[in-house]
């Protein structure tokens, strides 16, 4: 999946528009133009298509969890994770949406993908960790499937 694709699912999954998305960056700290926005929206065969980049993209996943959870000015904000992967969006989301191991288990089942606990947690582990694993796009695909099937 390409970081576009993040902002799509994302945006279908909160029902919101351009502009609150444009907020949303905005609680991290970056500030975009809805024309910018717009066009990270197309999809790549349509005209006006441009890729969003990894700092915008790590901009909004934190301005997400802000969005979600508020925002804890008490505390350092952590650095962003650069480049954006699968399993960065993954752990985002997971804080953005105060899912617990058993919630996400929950998620995958209801879009009818089951997975194992030990393998769930290696998507969660430092880059490495011997245990670590590659989040791939088809389990973030019925992730996405699954929170929309949770949160709709």
């Amino acid at each position: 999946m390409i970081t576009n694709d993040y902002l799509r699912s994302i945006r279908y999954l909160l029902n919101i528009n351009e502009a609150k998305m444009i907020e949303i960056i905005q609680l991290s700290g970056k500030t975009i133009t809805p024309v910018e926005m717009i066009s990270f929206l197309k999809s790549e065969d349509e005209e006006g298509f441009v890729q969003c980049d990894d700092d915008t993209m790590a901009h909004f996943l934190d301005g997400l969890v802000f969005y979600k959870r508020g925002k804890d000015d008490s505390r350092p904000r952590a650095p962003f994770e650069l480049p954006v992967t699968n399993n960065v969006v993954l752990k985002k989301l997971k804080v953005a949406f105060q899912l617990k191991e058993e919630d996400l288990h929950d998620i995958l089942e209801a879009a009818g993908f089951k997975f194992g606990r030990s393998e769930l947690s290696a998507f969660f582990r430092k880059k490495d960790h011997p245990n670590y694993r590659e989040c791939g796009d088809q389990f973030l695909r019925n992730f996405f499937k699954g929170l929309n099937l949770k949160f709709q």
